[in-house]
């Protein structure tokens, strides 16, 4: 360990090193945005191949299936809801974690997600995108979807029914793709300045444009600063609403192992956990596909772990309650649900998700295993994996043996119902690699000001202990830099 290393482990938690190497701001602005300018290599270009490909699969599947009907999937009369319902619920939890680090970190003021952030709201964007295609083609006749809208209309009296919780969905979802998009965007404006100042030709009209005439002065910074807090704010709630309501289609019903009291808790920690897996994912290909390792460190890697086996311990809470509820309760359905799930036919999925969800997370224990990227890597996309059977284990498995064994069936999904998930797949990953090729994935201001609180942790402690080594880093007043240099 470094004598500096030492002397910022001695400060304020706020002030240590989260960005290494002491940068300047010249090199911050160079290196971030670097992989815009220069383009990106070979590595970006087999990424964006191979998620196009599945993209235009899916598409092709997708009108596929609405020219055909949903007849072309593995649905029946008693499993109704099958990979598309199961589909949906796994991308609304996706998109759970963006907001999660930029909205509630941000208002706790917790500066290791400044390299973190724009990487996970764009997911939440990309993922609520996946997530509505699902129960749009499962309508039968997408074209008539606007129907959800309360909305003038000649239909007279035809309304939906405001009542179900599948109507609750339509506005939470969209409130929340909403608010997460305009936080999203807001966020970018001082960066798509910064690239309009330093690109020419036709890029410097798009950016110019996209950053809404930005001038860097005192006052925009102030506006701006009141508008994240305000954003972060009205989208805090959302992040536990959202995925409640979600719950909701399930716990309003009658069905066992879906009418249960704990699937709202349980579903927002499956959410933030499946989507602090994604993240790390993400952030594994980003800082290694962009060459960002100085901005996305193994620190950062090494806090979201620890948020990873935090929630995957409440998720397998959840788990281990919900079993002892159906045995205290007595109910012979709910028994037979649970027991079902774990030893029926489609059992092996339950311990998929068991060992995906609760084992794996525990090897990060380990501060070594923490910051193994490869390790990281590999866990979060088991973690995925778990958290996508969980969704089936809980709307298959139920619905295929209800109450009368007349109607038990056996749901196996067709290959277009499988073709539309790596489709799916594949849209995210095309939208979030253009992301990150044409947009700054790092925010050039906020890692300016956490280097700025670095520096000032670091004078700090180098007053008290006139043995500790100073730095000639300047131009920054505490906790943003100055007008002098903030758009080097």
């Amino acid at each position: 360990m470094t004598e500096r290393q030492q002397v910022s482990q001695s400060i304020d938690p706020r002030f240590q090193e989260l960005i290494p190497g002491e940068p300047s701001l010249s090199e911050v602005t160079n290196e971030i945005a670097a992989p815009i300018e220069k383009g990106p290599g070979a590595l970006w270009w087999g990424a964006f191949a191979t998620a196009a490909a599945a993209l235009a699969m899916g598409v092709v599947l997708v009108g596929y299936t609405i020219g055909t009907g949903i007849g072309v999937w593995g649905l029946d009369r008693t499993v109704g809801w099958g990979w598309a319902i199961t589909n949906f619920v796994f991308w609304v939890g996706i998109g759970h974690a963006g907001t999660l680090i930029s909205a509630i970190l941000l208002l706790f003021r917790q500066r290791w997600r400044t390299s973190i952030a724009r990487a996970a709201e764009a997911m939440t964007i990309f993922a609520v995108m996946c997530a509505g295609i699902f129960p749009v083609i499962h309508m039968g006749r997408p074209w008539l979807a606007f129907w959800v809208f309360p909305y003038p209309n000649t239909r007279g009296p035809l309304w939906v029914n405001f009542r179900s919780p599948l109507l609750w969905d339509v506005f939470a979802i969209s409130t929340y793709f909403i608010v997460s998009l305009v936080f999203w965007y807001v966020g970018l404006i001082p960066d798509f300045a910064t690239m309009r100042d330093r690109v020419k030709g036709w890029r410097r009209r798009i950016y110019g444009w996209l950053s809404l005439g930005w001038d860097g002065s005192t006052k925009s910074w102030q506006r701006h600063e009141k508008t994240s807090l305000l954003l972060a704010a009205l989208a805090t709630p959302l992040v536990v609403s959202v995925h409640t309501i979600v719950s909701f289609d399930f716990a309003t019903s009658i069905l066992p192992g879906w009418h249960t009291t704990i699937l709202p808790p349980y579903f927002v920690a499956g959410a933030v956990f499946s989507g602090f897996a994604m993240v790390l994912t993400l952030l594994i290909m980003t800082r290694k596909l962009m060459r960002l390792e100085r901005f996305i460190t193994l620190d950062h890697l090494d806090k979201m772990a620890k948020v990873l086996l935090t929630t995957g311990m409440i998720v397998g809470f959840a788990y281990g309650t919900e079993l002892f509820i159906a045995w205290y309760s007595s109910n012979p359905y709910e028994r037979f649900a649970f027991w079902n799930r774990a030893f029926g036919p489609y059992g092996v999925g339950y311990w998929i998700m068991v060992f995906c969800n609760v084992v794996v997370p525990q090897v990060f224990w380990s501060a070594k295993a923490r910051r193994n990227v490869g390790l990281l890597f590999v866990a979060s996309i088991f973690v995925n994996i778990g958290m996508w059977f969980e969704r089936f284990n809980i709307i298959v498995i139920s619905l295929s043996r209800d109450f009368l064994p007349s109607s038990w069936t056996h749901y196996v999904p067709s290959m277009v119902e499988v073709g539309i998930l790596v489709g799916s797949f594949g849209l995210f990953f095309t939208c979030f690699l253009l992301f990150v090729r044409f947009a700054p994935v790092v925010s050039f201001h906020e890692v300016k000001v956490t280097l700025a609180e670095q520096k000032h942790g670091a004078h700090h402690a180098a007053d008290e202990d006139p043995a500790a080594p100073r730095s000639n880093w300047s131009g920054t007043t505490f906790g943003r830099p100055s007008p002098r240099t903030r758009g080097a």
